[in-house]
């Protein structure tokens, strides 16, 4: 067997675009933020983590531009050994203080992050233990711990008598490493955090939250999961991405100075890969200065994926709960689902949909998010448009 076969046998993509019903790799032309072009029309942006709206702020544009211009547009190196700039000195200083930890290391993506930390720290022998559902940066970090014959083990879903179930079964004196995403980026769901660091100290095992979808988001003035639950001293390792709530691109995991100093000096990932750009540091910082300066915009967050979530209720959807600005919609079957989407952007609504195997079996959603700079015009529109698809697909 030919090793592309499989590639040329893969057709279904062709059919869905076949139908007029294809979500996905639509190509944004412009992009203010909760207004954007797609395909030579203006559509609201539903689907977008761009949660506090600072990708078109112009302090955000002004300090990338201004990055540039003084340090290039890349840094030609690994950080290892010719790509470390002052700004990412900066950043790292500026995000452990924001965060409370002693000390950050930048990646390039925070993909990178997550595979560059687990892999690292867990090794033959040590045991890797990951919620079902976390994030796929994290299950290919495990994998590749994995690899390098340390064992991984998962846990089901926020569950947290099934993690005490498993710890229960692994050797008592064998290292352990549990990893859990803060807020769970398909349904917005927060972790149970208080539950599982007491668990976490009753059998030895330190933790990791990765909170992509927390910063800027929960916790005061946006510092992420631990702070929202009063627990940044009990969290071992909290890592993040920029392209985010920090309207830029980039990673980084923030922890004790120990730790974080074995990572610089051991983490392939960071070693070997070209360090995160002058200007996606410099807008970083900017949007980390915005953040810092309005907290209010945090605040704004909350109203608005609130607001959302009533709404949606009212009508008649089921409606995933939570405080985080990620708004599941349930509507069940992928074809259903392919419908939805394309109705709803042909009234103007970009929204993401999500069906299996990124959700289980009959339960395909359109998965909106909101930003602080969605007005209230923005989210009844949204509203308006649900509705009337709702009601001629029948799901309500």
């Amino acid at each position: 067997m030919d090793l592309f076969e499989k590639c040329y046998n893969f057709t279904r993509a062709d059919e869905v675009k076949a139908q007029g019903v294809y979500p996905y790799f639509h190509p944004i032309e412009e992009n203010e933020g909760p207004v954007v072009s797609i395909g030579g029309k203006k559509v609201i942006m539903a689907g977008s983590n761009n949660y506090l709206g600072l990708t078109a702020h112009p302090k955000v544009k002004e300090a990338a531009i201004n990055a540039i211009k003084k340090y290039g547009t890349g840094c030609s190196g690994s950080r290892y050994l010719t790509g470390t700039l002052d700004l990412h000195i900066e950043l790292e200083y500026r995000l452990a203080k924001f965060l409370n930890f002693e000390s950050v290391l930048l990646f390039s993506t925070g993909f990178q992050t997550s595979l560059g930390t687990i892999s690292t720290l867990v090794n033959k022998g040590e045991y890797v233990i990951s919620d079902k559902e976390n994030h796929a940066c994290i299950i290919n970090g495990c994998l590749m711990a994995k690899g390098s014959f340390a064992e991984f083990v998962r846990y089901k879903h926020n569950d947290i008598n099934d993690l005490e179930r498993l710890l229960k079964t692994l050797p008592p004196e064998a290292p352990k490493f549990i990893v859990t995403d803060g807020v769970f980026s398909v349904t917005g769901e927060i972790v149970n955090l208080p539950d599982l660091l007491r668990v976490a100290h009753q059998y030895g095992a330190r933790v990791m939250v990765d909170d992509a979808h927390s910063i800027g988001v929960i916790g005061e003035g946006g510092r992420g999961t631990a702070n929202h639950f009063g627990l940044e001293k009990e969290t071992d390792l909290v890592m993040g991405t920029f392209s985010k709530t920090f309207a830029s691109l980039g990673g980084f995991v923030a922890g004790p100075e120990r730790v974080i100093n074995y990572l610089k000096h051991h983490s392939s990932a960071l070693i070997f890969s070209a360090s995160p750009t002058p200007a996606s540091c410099a807008a970083s910082l900017a949007a980390l200065d915005i953040l810092e300066q309005e907290p209010e915009r945090v605040a704004k967050l909350r109203e608005n994926s609130d607001y959302m979530r009533k709404g949606f209720s009212e009508l008649g959807f089921e409606v995933l709960d939570s405080i985080t600005a990620i708004v599941p919609v349930i509507v069940g079957e992928v074809d259903r689902a392919l419908v939805i989407w394309r109705k709803l952007f042909d009234e103007g609504i970009f929204v993401n949909a999500f069906i299996p195997p990124g959700v289980p079996p009959n339960m395909s959603m359109m998965r909106t998010s909101y930003m602080a700079t969605h007005e209230k015009e923005h989210l009844d529109k949204i509203l308006e448009v649900f509705g009337k698809v709702g009601k001629e697909v029948g799901l309500i």
